[in-house]
C-alpha cells in the first residue's frame, strides 16, 4: 500500500499538472483494497478485474468533486459496491435468473475459476452469502472478512451502527440456515 496519504493525493490531483501522478499513487494505494471489495461480492476473478477497472474508471471521472465528509476509502468502497451490484443486476437480466438461481450460478462459476482456491465448505459459504439480500452481504463482508468495526460500517455506508449490527445479525441467521447450522 502506497504511504501517500489522501490528503497529498487529492492535493495532487487538483493541479492539472500532476493529475495523472495522483491517480497513479491512489490506485496502488487502494487496488488491492477494491479487488477484495468486488472480490467478496463476485466472487469470480475475471468479472472482478473488469469491475475493478470500471470502479476506478469512475473514480478518476468524479475525483474532482469528492467533498471529503466521509474518508477517500469509504468513497472508493462506495463506488466499488456500487459497480459490483450494477454488475450482479445486469448478469441477472442477461441471464435471465431468478432471484434464487444466482447461488447455483455462482457455485458453476467458483468450481470452474482457476483463481478460486476454496474447498468444499469455503464454496458453501461462498454461495449462502451470495443469497442474502445485497446490504447484508456487503455488511457480512465487511464484518467477517474484513473485521469492520459496526461504528465503521456505518460510516462506510451511511447507515446508523444498530442497522449494521442488526443487519450483520440477520445475515449470519440466514447464513446458518443455509448452511443448515444451528
Amino acid at each position: 500500500m502506497s504511504s501517500t496519504s489522501d490528503k497529498e493525493i487529492l492535493e495532487l490531483f487538483g493541479n492539472k499538472k500532476t493529475r495523472s501522478q495522483a491517480f497513479k499513487l491512489l490506485v496502488e494505494k487502494y487496488q488491492k483494497q477494491v479487488y477484495w471489495i468486488i472480490r467478496r461480492i463476485l466472487h469470480v476473478h475475471d468479472d472482478t478485474h473488469d469491475v475493478m477497472q470500471d470502479t476506478f474508471i469512475k473514480v478518476w471521472q468524479n475525483l474532482n468533486s469528492f467533498r471529503g465528509e466521509s474518508g477517500l476509502y469509504a468513497w472508493i468502497y462506495r463506488i466499488a459496491t456500487n459497480q459490483a451490484y450494477t454488475f450482479l443486476r445486469k448478469r441477472k437480466q442477461r441471464l435471465g435468473a431468478e432471484s434464487g438461481c444466482e447461488g447455483n450460478h455462482l457455485a458453476a462459476q467458483l468450481a470452474g475459476d482457476p483463481w478460486f482456491d476454496g474447498e468444499k465448505a469455503h464454496l458453501r459459504l461462498m454461495e449462502a452469502i451470495q443469497n442474502l439480500p445485497l446490504r447484508q452481504q456487503t455488511i457480512f463482508n465487511l464484518r467477517y472478512f474484513q473485521e469492520y468495526s459496526y461504528e465503521t460500517i456505518g460510516k462506510v455506508l451511511e447507515i446508523s451502527e444498530g442497522a449494521a449490527r442488526t443487519s450483520y445479525f440477520l445475515a449470519v441467521k440466514k447464513i446458518k440456515k443455509y448452511l443448515d447450522i444451528d
